[in-house]
């Protein structure tokens, strides 16, 4: 066979690509199923915070008492749910969730909430909006 012919047949017939390991399009399909868990995490989380937010901003302008403690629950509820979405440092993101927890159960122990409690629920609520407004993101090393 002369060079010519050798040169002419690997022309021809080109090397196929490698197909993808298995392991490959396993791994890109989890971390696009935990993306979209995280971002329904965060949704869900936010939507609770908002809802009982709203009725603890709403009480403290109307000068009204909120009936039990279920918008402290939902918004401390939706902030250990947020925080585990959202939060990439693992400390903080357990340091959020255990205090958000706690003050969960103790509102649900003490069964009422004060003014003061509305109070410190909002003004907490906007120092940590606007540390997470400001705060640059890092990006995520693979």
């Amino acid at each position: 066979m002369s060079p010519a012919e050798s040169q002419h047949q690997t022309t021809e017939h080109p090397a196929a690509p490698t197909p993808p390991r298995p392991t490959e399009g396993r791994q890109s399909q989890e971390s696009q199923e935990d993306r979209q868990f995280n971002i329904a995490q965060m949704m869900v989380g936010t939507a609770m915070m908002f809802v009982g937010f709203l009725n603890v901003l709403l009480s403290i302008s109307g000068g009204f008492e909120i009936a039990g403690v279920v918008p402290m629950l939902l918004y401390f509820a939706g902030l250990a749910i947020w925080a585990h979405a959202t939060i990439a440092n693992p400390t903080v993101r357990y340091i959020v969730i255990t205090l958000s927890v706690t003050m969960a159960l103790a509102f649900l122990s003490y069964g009422e909430v004060l003014f003061w409690h509305k109070q410190l629920l909002f003004w907490g609520t906007i120092l940590m909006v606007g540390y997470f407004m400001f705060k640059t993101a890092t990006p995520d090393k693979p």
